[in-house]
């Protein structure tokens, strides 16, 4: 099953949904698509879809899914790859109202780069994108969480080493 997820924020992006129905009527896309269309007013002709999921039927969705294909949000893109799905991720673009800047292109840019994703910078070419997925191997996840918060106790455990070696009050 594809899952098309497209967050929980208050912009549409038809323009995704829209490709999508006409892969399936065109037949390039086969498979069962269940979509989350959150904000989008664009109805779905070919696929089954709800606005919004709760927790659980998100959950559900996600671990049903083979291939989750997303917009530029680093919430959905994590989350998918976590769960070792192969992702495709389209950036909003605000030149369609679909975001009020272009951010979701970088970070989609930047999975890409890391091959942790099929980026799919242009809607239109979404069915060369599922292709290309379906012929990859993507990297494993690996977060820096671990590193991060290790980075921030070294540091604070250097500035009060600091404090103390000059003098100043303990902690």
């Amino acid at each position: 099953m594809i899952f098309v997820t497209l967050g929980s924020q208050k912009f549409q992006f038809n323009r995704l949904l829209e490709k999508i129905d006409s892969l399936i009527a065109a037949g390039t896309i086969t498979e069962e698509v269940f979509a989350q269309t959150g904000y989008s007013d664009y109805v779905p002709l070919h696929f089954t879809y709800q606005k919004f999921l709760d927790g659980t039927e998100f959950k559900e969705k996600m671990k049903q899914a083979d291939i989750v294909i997303t917009h530029g949000g680093t919430g959905a893109i994590i989350t998918a790859v976590k769960q070792h799905k192969t992702v495709i991720a389209v950036p909003r673009q605000s030149a369609w109202q679909e975001h009020v800047d272009d951010h979701q292109k970088e970070i989609v840019r930047e999975f890409g780069e890391q091959n942790l994703i099929q980026p799919c910078m242009n809607v239109d070419d979404l069915g060369e994108a599922l292709a290309q997925a379906e012929q990859k191997t993507f990297s494993e996840y690996r977060s820096n969480t671990d590193r991060f918060i290790s980075d921030i106790d070294n540091y604070l455990q250097s500035e009060i080493i600091k404090k103390n070696d000059s003098g100043s009050r303990r902690l």
